[in-house]
């Protein structure tokens, strides 16, 4: 009968040699929406911004807000989105954010592959960052909103 054992080979990679690369010319912003757009007056929306020159792939996204409201501690559902590719100079749409949850701090991770590198990185807008008065222009969108690069 056969060896019916299995068999691992075991390469011992230390923390040291695994290079952590920075995530760069990635950028998240969360935006009001424009008048004429539906539901402006209860929703902004969560954008993901490739700034690359080229695409990033097997991109994923977990949103979750959490803090507190009117005095009661508070966590919205964890969401996941996921895109195969993400074009170079391309933004897309994450989610939909509702102004009630504008004074929590939303967190976005995104996780995606370039190069054939893993990278991932985690966005906060912390708590009452979501203001007219951190705003800035967003580039590829050519709208005003508040934006983690």
């Amino acid at each position: 009968m056969g060896d019916t054992r299995c068999r691992a080979t075991h390469v011992l990679i230390m923390k040291k040699d695994i290079p952590i690369l920075k995530v760069e010319d990635l950028a998240v912003a969360v935006v009001p929406r424009l008048e004429h757009e539906e539901d402006h007056e209860e929703f902004w929306d969560a954008y993901l911004i490739n700034l690359k020159n080229e695409p990033i792939h097997s991109v994923l996204v977990n949103s979750t807000g959490y803090g507190e409201i009117d005095g009661e501690q508070r966590r919205t559902t964890t969401l996941r989105y996921f895109w195969d590719h993400i074009g170079p100079k391309e933004v897309v749409k994450i989610e939909p954010v509702q102004k009630s949850v504008l004074t929590l701090a939303n967190e976005y991770w995104i996780s995606f592959s370039f190069h054939d590198y893993l990278y991932d990185k985690k966005y906060v807008f912390v708590a009452g960052s979501l203001e007219g008065i951190h705003f800035t222009d967003v580039p590829l969108l050519n709208r005003k909103g508040v934006m983690i690069k």
